[in-house]
């Protein structure tokens, strides 16, 4: 028989929290405004720092962040806020809705509900490994420095808007070259004592997800509670199937104060199948994409998460020109897997190996530490420094077992591993400001120390065969320059360069190889160069646009092996230059039609907004094996576009649509590993029905069926979502 399918939440599990930032929450008007703009370049800041809303508030952030946001700067960098009250409730985490928006992001789509998102050919997409990734600022990877991938991300139903920080913009957050990703979620409302919420969906092949939350505030503290769980069949064959379930729970002591506490717990877990990919050669063992889509040649792989993250935050506004934010975190992630022996791309295990599985379990026990200081001061202008330290340890111990059976959940220890990181940093930036330029010098320096313990046993009897042992340091400073010219009426030229980095991680250093897999000695980690500059502006409530050119230098990039003489070791792949440019546009018509002022724009009550960007990228690798080829996931075009109509505080529709040029999944255009173009357009809705306190919720996701896949891995082809549906309900009281 199959694993079991998913592994419960505990009574205790299912009450749960995470980081919670101060917010100034406002009670829902009958009419909520519309749109809040931020003007490009902000002088004076208020003490309070905001840093979300509440659930019961829908007003729609501006695309672009304001120069400075509580202890960052944004100012001069290329940033987006990617607000999702713009849209239609998101169902199921579809990102590829999420990020309608904003140029460049892809969405390397899959059966499972894991998140694989890449840019700008910066590497392989697959877990968001070459991007920071944040909820509330931090850093939600296994573990950001050995072993970065992102196997949970929080429910869309809890967040309010994401920042998208590109490239070395994102050195506020750490090192990794494509950028950073921060979730921000909702905070406790404040003009009660009890809310809550429930919603329920429903739709194609099994799929069943509800979020329920309870918040307010009773005196001085404030309190927020989620259970999110979603399920569904998948449309595989068989063994597609999911099943996750998450909890928040976060409290909020003093959030209008001059001081703030802020206490989160966070859970989750997850379960789901791996169908296995498919080919398009045939042969006794191939699962052809041809004869069947929906086929499902590897019937027993499954992969179960656990994740539990407790978090402590303190704020202090010693004045309005000066904040401390200390933020303090654990936790927990156990990753396993169950994977049958004897296949290959695109085929069905076979011969004696597929009577085998592998059998993989990582465990990380994480602890940060990161205390940060904004300082406003004068001094022929009005500048802001902003500066921080983050201490990061991570010990994270691997085994890996042969099962006897395909299906088997223990077998024989073979590979055993200690894995120890011990990560610290120190940061600093200042924005000076002068009438209406700024200049924003930065500094980064890393210091990122990884120790391995590994030793090799008999797959077949567990006999002892050998133990090593392995350290290295990485040391590295960065540094970045932005500058801001404001140049009138909401408009706002840009340019930056920043220098940024992709620490060895356990997989490039062969901390846990395979048999027979060497590391050739120490490693440097990929160095890379981001520049870009460009004009972006909001003159009107009706009118938002961003342009930019960009050249990302990356260079020591690693990729697949080479063997000789019965040795394998890591090959570099050589220097990727990948330029281009981002364009984005929202368009307001009935503000444009109707010609109002800024200040009047809260009042309207109707938005159709058309809205297009488009990512050009002309990316190649110059020198090494891949001399002349494309990088992986590099299309040379990404165009989103579509119609968004929005009825205040009533309805909203979406028509979106995402189209995506050819493009490899490997660095050396192999023809097999080639993912043809695609267009995909979804269709959804948001209604109220009933004063504030019902709304229905519907959707057709791949409105026009197109037959598509998006992410190919080693296993072969991973076929993307057909046409699908969902509808549903959300009650408030």
């Amino acid at each position: 028989m199959p694993p079991p399918r998913h592994a419960r939440l505990s009574a205790a599990a299912r009450i749960l929290a995470v980081l919670a930032l101060p917010a100034a929450a406002q009670p829902w008007p009958h009419t909520p405004p519309e749109r809040t703009s931020a003007p490009l370049v902000i002088e004076d800041l208020p003490p309070m720092i905001v840093q979300g809303e509440t659930e019961t508030d829908y007003t729609v952030r501006a695309p672009f962040p304001a120069a400075v946001e509580g202890q960052r700067i944004f100012a001069g960098k290329k940033a987006t806020v990617l607000d999702l009250d713009a849209l239609p409730q998101v169902q199921a985490n579809n990102y590829r809705q999420a990020l309608a928006l904003t140029p460049g992001l892809l969405f390397s789509e899959e059966t499972s509900p894991l998140v694989s998102l890449g840019y700008r050919g910066i590497g392989e997409p697959h877990r968001m490994q070459y991007l920071q990734v944040l909820k509330d600022g931090i850093p939600i990877h296994a573990d950001p420095f050995g072993y970065p991938e992102a196997y949970y991300t929080p429910p869309l139903d809890v967040v309010d808007r994401i920042e998208f920080l590109r490239g070395g913009a994102g050195l506020m957050y750490g090192p990794q070259p494509a950028g950073a990703l921060n979730f921000i979620t909702y905070q406790p409302r404040r003009d009660r004592a009890f809310s809550g919420r429930t919603q329920h969906a429903f739709g194609s092949d099994g799929l069943y997800s509800t979020y329920n939350a309870v918040d307010g505030t009773v005196g001085r503290l404030g309190y927020l509670a989620y259970y999110n769980h979603r399920r569904a069949d998948g449309f595989r064959d068989v063994n597609s199937d999911y099943q996750l379930d998450g909890g928040h729970f976060k409290v909020v002591l003093d959030a209008d104060q001059d001081a703030r506490w802020l206490l989160a717990f966070d859970a989750y877990e997850e379960g789901h199948g791996e169908p296995g990919g498919l080919t398009f050669a045939t042969g006794p063992n191939a699962a052809n994409y041809h004869e069947s889509r929906d086929q499902t040649p590897k019937p027993y792989d499954r992969f179960q998460l656990r994740r539990y993250v407790p978090s402590l935050r303190y704020e202090r506004d010693f004045s309005a020109d000066t904040q401390l934010s200390v933020a303090a975190w654990g936790g927990y992630y156990d990753r396993a897997s169950w994977r049958q022996r004897g296949g290959g791309f695109g085929l069905r295990p076979s011969g004696a190996a597929a009577n085998s599985n592998d059998i993989e379990r990582q465990e990380f026990y994480n602890f940060g530490l990161e205390p940060r200081l904004r300082h406003d001061w004068s001094g022929g202008g009005e500048h802001t420094l902003a500066a921080g330290l983050q201490y990061f340890r991570s010990h994270s111990p691997r085994t890996d077992r042969r099962g006897a059976a395909p299906d088997a959940r223990d077998g024989i220890l073979f590979r055993a591993a200690d894995r120890d990181v011990n990560y610290g940093a120190v940061f600093a930036e200042n924005r000076f400001a002068f009438g209406p330029w700024s200049l924003t010098p930065g500094v980064r320096l890393e210091n990122v120390a990884q120790d391995l313990e590994l030793t090799n046993y008999d797959p077949a009897t567990g006999a002892f065969i050998n133990r090593g042992a392995k350290d290295q340091l990485d040391v590295q400073p960065l540094v970045a320059l932005a500058v801001a010219r404001d140049l009138g009426r909401g408009i706002e030229a840009y340019a930056g360069v920043a220098q940024s980095y992709r620490p060895t991680v356990f997989t490039e250093t062969l901390i846990v190889p395979p048999s027979g897999v060497l590391a050739p000695g120490d490693l440097s980690p990929a160095e890379s160069w981001t520049y870009e500059a460009g004009v972006r502006g909001e003159p009107t409530d009706w009118l938002t646009w961003d342009a930019s050119l960009f050249l990302v230098d990356l260079d020591n990039k690693f990729g697949g092996t080479v063997s000789a003489g019965g040795v394998t070791t890591l090959r570099t792949v050589g220097r990727s230059l990948n330029r281009g440019a981002d364009l984005a546009v929202q368009l307001d018509l009935v503000g444009a039609f109707a010609g109002e002022p800024l200040a009047d724009a809260p009042a309207r009550g109707h938005r159709l907004e058309l809205y297009g960007n488009l990512s050009l990228l002309d990316a190649e690798i110059d020198g090494g094996v891949s001399d002349g080829f494309r990088p992986q996931y590099a299309p040379e075009y990404l165009l989103r576009a579509g119609v968004i109509w929005r009825w205040t505080g009533r309805l909203k529709l979406a028509l979106l649509g995402t189209v995506v040029d050819d493009h490899f999944a490997t660095d050396d255009e192999n023809p097999t590993r080639r993912i043809p173009a695609y267009s995909v357009w979804d269709f959804t809705a948001e209604a109220r029905v009933w004063r504030e306190h019902a709304f229905l919720l519907a959707g057709v996701n791949n409105l026009f069926d197109e037959d598509y896949y998006a992410r190919i891995r080693a296993d072969g082809i991973d076929p993307a979502y057909r046409r699908n549906f969902y509808a549903g309900v959300r009650l408030t009281f």
